[in-house]
């Protein structure tokens, strides 16, 4: 049975069927084979419904939506003005200004292509007519992207909470001090490396201009966080509450939102959602069939029985992420993936909200590992000179501080749990 699901999964995704529709199918087959044949059909309607009947899933078309909007508003543009005037005069001054910008709007879009989008459409052309080697240029953004599922509010962490049950909150509040600490390691790297480029420093009055146009943008993750932080309100919320702020930015302080743009913006969101929402269901339907056969249950009971120690199942499973990485993106990973290891990492003693920081910083090397690393892709769309192999060399560095990170984070849990209170849900 065993190899039923996995050679089918890894056919199907080889001959390029979406993996939606990959999942559902093997679902379909397994119940059909395994599970009294058609009269298990009557379960996928159940299940389908069952697995999006979340509140915690709520939040995740607002976020997207807010994504979006922020996308087209000028938000990123501003920030970057604002970050370069103020750091342009360091060593490798504009790699910290495009970090920055990376950070700040990670946090308040949650979505790693919006980041890299947003911030690369600036900051790319800017960097290279300032000296900056392109090959760095485009690691640092490819790497700075990802910073978008790390920071919350992240997508990725809403469908870990929605799979396993753990509080979207303290997901969002852990994810806080790792995010900020892995931004500085990329700071620190993109600096040294480019130390021998310094630009005219700003005046104070065009560090406070830019700072009064990127306000807004300052302020959406302060609201954000701090609001779920303190207890104002839940994530969903709070991405209510984050739309609604876009909105008013969008149409009455950078005035562009049109109806022609609106439009867009919703066809865009529809789209992402959907996807993200077929993939949750196709997962469901075939995690059910997968726990009737018990295959998640054998797989937990093997590991746990192992005389060996629960650190060389958690290296394992990195290596198999890791893998999967290469091949799928992060939504695929996470809804494929956790109904067999968090119940295996629940079995070892870990902690949960540890593990999915670990996890997260997983999903970011996927976004950058070739030949499937989206943030590779979408940086290359920004300019057709741009090649895959050119951004891959560009990010082996960063791939490397993020594996050492997750190393220190293995060691040093309390960077990730430090923050979480229990009265955050």
């Amino acid at each position: 049975m065993n190899i039923f699901f996995t050679g089918g999964l890894g056919l199907l995704l080889v001959i390029g069927l979406p993996v939606a529709f990959t999942l559902s199918l093997l679902a379909v087959a397994g119940m059909y084979f395994f599970n009294g044949g058609t009269f298990a059909f009557a379960q996928i309607p159940i299940i389908s419904y069952k697995s999006l009947d979340d509140f915690s899933l709520t939040a995740l078309p607002m976020y997207v939506l807010m994504s979006q909007v922020l996308v087209v508003s000028g938000v990123g543009r501003d920030l970057y003005e604002m970050a370069s005037r103020w750091f342009r005069h360091l060593p490798g001054g504009l790699a910290i200004a495009t970090l920055f910008c990376c950070t700040i709007f990670s946090a308040i879009s949650g979505s790693s292509v919006a980041t890299a989008v947003t911030v690369g459409a600036v900051a790319l052309p800017e960097m290279v007519r300032r000296g900056y080697n392109k090959r760095h240029v485009l690691g640092l953004l490819a790497a700075g992207g990802t910073l978008g599922i790390l920071i919350p509010p992240s997508i990725p962490m809403i469908i870990y909470g929605s799979v396993t049950g753990e509080s979207v909150g303290k997901l969002f509040v852990a994810g806080i001090v790792p995010g900020i600490v892995l931004t500085l390691a990329f700071m620190i790297f993109s600096s040294y490396q480019t130390r021998h480029i310094k630009d005219v420093p700003a005046t104070w009055a065009e560090r406070l201009e830019a700072s009064k146009k990127a306000i807004w943008g300052l302020l959406l993750p302060i609201i954000i966080i701090g609001g779920i932080y303190k207890g104002v309100f839940t994530p969903t919320e709070a991405a209510a509450v984050g739309v609604v702020l876009s909105f008013l930015i969008a149409i009455f302080i950078y005035k562009n939102m049109t109806m022609g743009v609106l439009r867009e913006i919703l066809v865009s969101t529809v789209k992402t959602n959907a996807m993200i929402l077929f993939i949750i269901v196709g997962a469901m339907l075939l995690g059910y069939i997968l726990t009737i056969l018990q295959i998640p249950q054998t797989i937990v009971n093997f590991a746990t029985s192992q005389d060996i120690s629960p650190w060389i199942i958690f290296i394992l499973i990195n290596i198999v992420l890791l893998i999967l990485g290469m091949f799928l993106e992060t939504v695929s990973i996470l809804v494929i993936t956790l109904p067999i290891l968090y119940p295996i990492i629940m079995a070892l003693g870990f902690d949960p909200i540890w593990f999915a920081i670990i996890m997260v910083i997983n999903m970011e090397l996927a976004l950058i590992s070739p030949p499937v690393g989206l943030n590779l892709f979408v940086l290359k769309g920004l300019n057709k000179e741009n090649t895959i192999s050119e951004i891959v060399k560009g990010v082996i560095p960063y791939a490397a501080i993020m594996v050492v990170f997750m190393i220190i984070l293995s060691f040093f849990p309390e960077i990730a749990t430090g923050l979480v209170h229990n009265d955050i849900k």
